[in-house]
């Protein structure tokens, strides 16, 4: 098994549901889970296409570190559709030590396996992923 140092193993539906996300379009979020008694991280919930940036957020624990990716649509000042892979990297202030540096020490390895993300954010309370900062990270 992967240890702490080299990350944890990656389950392969997080890698399938994040194609899907990216090229089917099939979901809108997906929250990503490390589950300690395997050692591997593993898909929580999948948002379907109609919910939105609240529903998102509404399914990150309060006091649980998560990983997420988030499709946004959005327009440019230019007029133009476009959409944006978000990476998140959730770890409330709240959470265990032990959780947030098995989140940290996993991340880059874990983000490695999907291929897509354009946009990576790490937020340690709501306000720093908020709608107006997600906007404008994707502008």
């Amino acid at each position: 098994m992967a240890n702490a140092a080299s990350g944890m193993a990656v389950n392969d539906e997080c890698k399938l549901k994040f194609l899907e996300l990216k090229t089917k379009r099939n979901y809108r979020f997906i929250v990503f889970k490390i589950d300690e008694t395997i050692q591997q991280v593993k898909v929580e919930k999948l948002g379907s296409p109609e919910e939105t940036y609240e529903d998102f957020t509404n399914n990150l624990p309060a006091d649980e570190c998560r990983y997420a990716v988030f499709d946004l649509d959005f327009t440019t000042n230019e007029n133009c559709q476009k959409s944006k892979i978000f990476f998140i990297a959730w770890a409330p202030d709240t959470s265990r030590i032990r959780s947030k540096m098995l989140y940290a020490s996993s991340k880059d390895r874990f983000k490695r396996e999907l291929d897509g993300i354009q946009v990576e954010l790490q937020a340690t309370d709501p306000s720093e992923m908020s709608f107006d900062i997600i906007k404008a990270r994707a502008l």
